[in-house]
């Protein structure tokens, strides 16, 4: 059996490429709180970042910002949670796993880029941290489907983790904030979708003061 750490070709560079692409199989084991829209099983997290990568392509012409390089969006989207393979899928609802969550995946980063050879790790890494910070259109547009995608499952798994977890109205529209920045039409969408899951009883509203 090979290993990743082998030395292909007697080149370095490569073989550090190879073993990063053996590691990064490792996500497909990584499962999130969302369930396939079928409801078969939990989704992981190689297939969430492979579907928001789909919906950049398929959705880009609902941005507000018209200039957006979708290849830049589309590599964020394949990256962004790369450091769950050692950081682990931190519940959107989570309170307490944000708390330490930026620095695990910081810690992540670092070990899992580190392993590319040094031009790409600094790419990558920074192709990370441009999604964590928002600091592009780009960004901002990739965070937006990011925050929908699952809010899509939900409706159309009858808010099978919504439900579990008991989550209201006002923290998915807390979620969903990078959407109104980045679409008009996206954010009337996410807003119409919890209305429906509200009426059909998928979503609980926040309880009246």
């Amino acid at each position: 059996m090979t290993k990743p750490t082998d030395n292909w070709l007697g080149d370095e560079k490569l073989s550090g490429q190879l073993a990063f692409l053996a590691e990064i199989d490792k996500l497909k084991n990584v499962l999130r709180k969302t369930f396939l829209m079928d409801r078969s099983r939990h989704e992981n997290t190689a297939e969430h970042s492979w579907h928001v990568a789909v919906m950049a392509m398929l959705l880009l012409e609902h941005a507000n910002d018209g200039t957006i390089d979708l290849n830049r969006t589309i590599r964020m989207l394949l990256l962004h949670d790369i450091v769950e393979i050692d950081a682990g899928d931190t519940f959107a609802y989570d309170v307490q796993g944000y708390a330490d969550k930026e620095e695990r995946e910081n810690a992540a980063a670092n070990r899992l880029f580190g392993m590319l050879p040094e031009a790409q790790k600094d790419e990558w890494i920074s192709l990370w941290r441009e999604f964590e910070e928002g600091s592009s259109p780009e960004a901002v547009y990739a965070a937006a489907l990011d925050r929908l995608q699952p809010v899509i499952h939900n409706y159309y798994t009858g808010g099978v983790s919504w439900r579990a977890n008991g989550i209201v109205r006002s923290q998915v529209l807390k979620r969903l904030a990078p959407v109104r920045d980045a679409s008009d039409k996206l954010w009337a969408f996410a807003q119409e979708i919890i209305q429906k899951s509200i009426d059909q009883g998928l979503l609980k509203d926040d309880p009246k003061e």
